[in-house]
């Protein structure tokens, strides 16, 4: 890979040392590169048609075993758990590698063309929800589950907190650190300190509460544990080492805690088609799909 270097100068500040200049008007003329330069470009809709398949249940999942998807079938498994069969569903995987999220019946269900995305079934008329925040959202009021009443303004300002951070460590450190082509040290520099900053804006929180917004298990904690907690444990990235997660006693406590839900680690394995196969579930429609499957977080 090329490597762009960076130059000290005398105020301390360092530049880039690239030739680049912007034009006045962006094109789109040549590919970005990266691992999903085949997919992307700078215009919305569908691509091609295909509908969209139904499952049994009255929900229906189209997803991928992404930390964005996991948070729905975290959830999805948690109200099962705890006993409302209506929360049965069918997950069926959208490869974005592939471009499903660009087929006419993905794209009905949600414009944007990022999974995860919900069809209620059990709706006098079908309700579709995008936006992984917003499907969590949807199913906490739905269920009136893992939402307290006592605390909800906590947990959803730490709910938004997730939605409106999780592109600096994804969109930003992820991509700049694991996909890019090329390692811009400015990029990595800025999003690696934001990221940190995020991971000590949890520990101090975790310092004080159980979990994420308080005393109670919440949405709160579902939406920030697949990013978070998956990068406490290596699994994002393989960027732990190069952040320091050791240092986040607290976070590490609480992404250890949500490990021994079984709802958890049962929904971090639905729609993953990588991987160990015995770790993987790769289409859920019902609970019999994990017979077999080995839970414990390898």
């Amino acid at each position: 890979m090329k490597f762009i270097r960076t130059l000290t100068i005398e105020n301390s500040e360092r530049e880039p040392m690239t030739d680049y200049q912007p034009p006045k008007v962006w094109k789109h003329e040549t590919p970005s590169g990266g691992e999903f330069s085949n997919i992307n470009r700078p215009t919305s809709g569908s691509r091609y048609e295909k509908e969209l398949p139904r499952g049994k249940h009255p929900l229906q999942l189209y997803s991928l075993g992404t930390p964005n998807g996991i948070k729905i079938t975290i959830m999805l498994e948690e109200l099962l758990a705890a006993g409302h069969t209506g929360a049965e569903y069918n997950a069926h995987i959208i490869n974005i590698r592939e471009g499903h999220q660009f087929s006419s019946g993905f794209v009905a269900v949600n414009p944007n063309s990022k999974i995860p995305a919900l069809v209620d079934t059990s709706t006098k008329i079908d309700t579709n929800v995008f936006e992984s925040g917003a499907i969590l959202l949807y199913l906490a009021e739905k269920f009136d589950s893992f939402i307290p009443k006592q605390n909800r303004h906590e947990v959803l300002s730490w709910l938004f907190w997730q939605v409106g951070s999780g592109p600096y460590l994804g969109g930003g450190f992820g991509h700049f650190y694991n996909y890019a082509p090329t390692k811009i040290e400015y990029a990595i520099d800025r999003f690696s300190m934001e990221s940190k900053r995020q991971l000590d804006v949890l520990d101090k929180q975790l310092s004080k509460h159980e979990y994420i917004a308080g005393s109670e298990y919440s949405i709160a904690d579902i939406a920030i544990w697949p990013w978070y907690g998956a990068l406490m444990k290596g699994k994002l990235y393989n960027a732990a080492e190069f952040l320091g997660v050791e240092s986040y006693k607290h976070v590490m406590r609480w992404t250890d805690q949500l490990l021994e839900r079984k709802a958890v680690l049962k929904g971090r394995l639905v729609n993953r088609s990588w991987g160990d196969e015995n770790q993987q579930v790769v289409e859920r429609h019902d609970d019999s799909d994990f017979d077999g499957i080995n839970l414990n977080f390898v």
